[in-house]
């Protein structure tokens, strides 16, 4: 029967405030009971109503005769663990563990778990420190916004309750400095990976991410989500609106839909989609330019017909524009080499590739910003690069300087529209500025510990 190890150090409840405060408020009986899973959705409370029934709680079981203060612990189904093992891991009475169980069974399949299925448990130990400890309630987390909550009451009773938040739309703003790369600072900010990587493929066509983003430079990204009361995001929608600014200027994406499409403009109503994307490749650096040079195998100096771009190997190259596949081969000194038809005579290359994308073979259609190859040193070549070229015609031109064609531009109606969205946007975007100024304000203006107010 497990006893209650004095020598282990009980975790403290400080870190785990809001996961225990949910099992607490079940505890002194907040939501209403049910028998099984609830037909009926039930709101949980905000973070602020959280803290003041934990603190309820605790003070009500610190009042308990025999018993310390609660602590809460943080608990995952180890592998091959069962549930009931893993609840008995708390210290509970191996009875009492076979009962939480069989109680949260009502709820879900309490058999078929996986190993890492986590839960909080908030138990209080004896005061003299010796027997099994009890349990004061349980809480698990079924859903980005479902949770199931065990508590008992002053009866000795189990409790089951299913809790469900309030599940919203809303339109959210992603903004700050750069630190380190946009996918970091923007994932910092709020952004998800999906909305990131759409935004970064957008910058690739005007910005060269090597050499025009400089730390502190600022970043705004607005999309849609499906957020909780908690403030949790259930599920992140389109990428509306995305800038930089960088270089001394701002560049701007706005979202619009025509001809049941998707595209991006600039704030003209201009298509940035472009021909060629100018870095077919995330978070690279450019490490030898197009022009004569000392090649760095063969010693001497002769044309190099592309830009090289540094990055890890198992980086993913995309497709710099919409094309079919021309070459998928090994070509001597260049190692794996993929070749990409455009339109008009464009052709792209890429060298020295650690792998293809699944299934990539000639013939094969590709979309602008789709993942073909991955970043490697194979060939002639003394580290992980990319070899990039453009194509004109048979003829190999600098990628910086190609002149290649633009998109469109939008007109009449059309572009009414797009002014009548890109309005919008604007005014998200200054509500979410407004916001985070006052936030910062109050920070300032508060009262230092020990100070005057």
């Amino acid at each position: 029967m497990p006893e209650f190890d004095p020598r282990h150090a009980p975790v403290r409840p400080a870190p785990y405030l809001i996961g225990g405060a949910v099992v607490l408020a079940a505890a002194v009986g907040v939501f209403g009971v049910i028998s099984s899973p609830p037909k009926a959705v039930r709101h949980a409370p905000s973070a602020v109503d959280l803290r003041a029934l934990e603190h309820q709680a605790f003070t009500e079981v610190q009042g308990r005769a025999g018993l310390a203060a609660p602590q809460t612990l943080p608990i995952k189904v180890l592998p091959g663990e069962t549930l009931e093992q893993a609840v008995a891991r708390t210290g509970v009475r191996a009875e009492e563990a076979r009962s939480v169980v069989k109680t949260l069974a009502q709820a879900f399949d309490t058999v078929n778990i996986k190993a890492g299925l986590a839960f909080k448990a908030v138990i209080a130990a004896p005061r003299e420190r010796s027997g099994p400890v009890q349990l004061i309630g349980l809480s698990m987390q079924t859903g980005p916004a479902t949770a199931i909550t065990l508590s008992r009451t002053f009866d000795g009773a189990l409790r089951l309750r299913e809790l469900e938040e309030t599940v919203t739309d809303e339109t959210a703003v992603a903004q700050g400095k750069m630190e380190g790369s946009l996918y970091e600072a923007a994932l910092k900010a709020g952004a998800d990976s999906r909305t990131i990587s759409e935004a970064v493929k957008l910058f690739s066509k005007k910005l060269d991410f090597a050499r025009d983003i400089q730390p502190d430079d600022e970043f705004k990204l607005v999309f849609d989500r499906k957020v909780t009361e908690a403030g949790r995001t259930v599920e992140t929608g389109d990428l509306l609106y995305a800038e930089v600014g960088a270089k001394g200027q701002t560049t701007r994406f706005y979202r619009f839909e025509r001809n049941g499409k998707a595209e991006f403009f600039d704030e003209f109503g201009k298509n940035i989609a472009g021909f060629l994307l100018r870095t077919p490749v995330d978070a690279a650096r450019v490490t030898s330019g197009f022009g004569a040079r000392r090649h760095p195998v063969l010693g001497y100096t002769r044309m190099h017909q592309g830009i090289d771009f540094g990055a890890p190997t198992g980086t993913p190259v995309y497709a710099a524009g919409d094309g079919v596949v021309e070459q998928v081969r090994r070509a001597g000194g260049y190692g794996n080499w993929l070749q990409i038809r455009h339109s008009d005579g464009w052709s792209t290359g890429y060298a020295h590739l650690s792998r293809y994308a699944g299934g990539l073979r000639v013939g094969q259609r590709v979309s602008q910003g789709q993942v073909v190859a991955y970043v490697g040193t194979t060939g002639m070549s003394t580290g992980a690069h990319l070899h990039y070229e453009v194509i004109k015609s048979g003829h190999k031109i600098d990628p910086k300087g190609a002149k290649v064609p633009q998109g469109t531009v939008l007109a009449g109606r059309e572009l009414d529209s797009f002014r009548a969205q890109k309005a919008q946007i604007e005014t998200v975007i200054a509500k979410a500025s407004t916001k985070d100024a006052s936030q910062q304000m109050a920070k300032l203006t508060q009262p230092r510990a020990g100070g005057k107010s």
